[in-house]
């Protein structure tokens, strides 16, 4: 299935930068020991067993892990990557992946990538932990969006 020429949507890749950030299994770790330390803490605070700063401090670190990684690192890394600024044009069958722009193209195995992940707007392809290539998948119609996932389902691991 080769696609037409697109181009990325800011608005829809930060939410997949989001959910990228959000599904790895360390930050959902440190989400979770903050949320229940700050729990813990509204407790503590409401028995009057910590003081008034103990709690802010807890409350403060809660808000900045959230501001973080919802808002600073989505925003940093789309306005850090090219990628999310150029044209494509992706041709997806049973024995490669390849991305092509005006400038060049590249071929992929399929055993090259790792797993992929589904968000709404997009597949997620990754290569290793942190480095990934983001297919919208608004490129396909209906069918062709079936067969894409049909192939990663049958390609990579979820």
């Amino acid at each position: 299935m080769t696609t037409d020429f697109f181009t990325y949507h800011k608005p829809k890749v930060i939410q997949a930068l989001r959910y990228h950030f959000i599904s790895r299994k360390e930050i959902k770790v440190m989400m979770v020991l903050v949320n229940v330390f700050s729990l813990i803490s509204a407790g503590l605070f409401y028995y009057k067993k910590i003081s008034p700063a103990a709690f802010l401090l807890s409350s403060l670190m809660w808000f900045l892990m959230m501001l973080t990684f919802w808002f600073l690192l989505p925003r940093m890394v789309y306005r850090k990557s090219a990628t999310f600024k150029d044209r494509f044009k992706i041709d997806v069958n049973e024995m490669f992946f390849q991305l092509e722009n005006d400038r060049a193209s590249k071929t992929w195995q399929w055993n090259e990538f790792s797993i992929w992940l589904e968000s709404p707007h997009f597949f997620h392809l990754y290569f290793n932990p942190t480095s990934f290539f983001l297919i919208p998948k608004e490129i396909f119609d209906n069918e062709n969006e079936h067969r894409v996932r049909k192939l990663l389902k049958e390609k990579l691991s979820k």
